[in-house]
């Protein structure tokens, strides 16, 4: 199992494979690990989380610990997540916390919707260091 925490995406959207390279690109403390929700890691997670089994697009999960367990944010908490995690010139959009989840999450939605629709990173293949590379959770591995 993983120590760190995880961000599920959805392997098969352009869009999101342009944000988890986003994330890469300014991921400063280089813990953050990736999977995508189709394969046996994501699968996993869906089972031990069945109130996320119908998130399809982003879900982030912390890993337990000695005082909590595993806990699995999804949609506008999930993004809002991934900037706290960022950091730096990031983390005004933290402000987002400050807009009712219910807005958060409808805009959320918006993109989510139409992601399989917007280009970012579409334009261009990122070949991912060995570095990269073994940040990625794949079938079997850490599952």
């Amino acid at each position: 199992m993983t120590t760190g925490p995880v961000l599920l995406y959805d392997g098969s959207c352009g869009f999101c494979n342009g944000s988890v390279q986003l994330v890469l690109r300014h991921d400063r403390r280089g813990t953050l690990r990736f999977a995508p929700l189709q394969g046996e890691f994501g699968s996993a997670a869906r089972v031990r989380h069945p109130d996320i089994a119908s998130a399809d697009s982003v879900i982030w999960l912390e890993p337990a610990t000695a005082t909590s367990p595993e806990r699995a944010l999804v949609r506008s908490d999930a993004a809002l997540r991934v900037i706290r995690y960022l950091g730096g010139f990031w983390t005004p959009l933290l402000a987002g916390h400050l807009v009712p989840r219910v807005l958060r999450d409808a805009l959320y939605d918006f993109v989510a919707r139409h992601r399989h629709r917007i280009p970012l990173g579409a334009d261009r293949c990122d070949i991912p260091t060995a570095a990269e590379r073994a940040r990625f959770i794949t079938d079997g591995a850490d599952a």
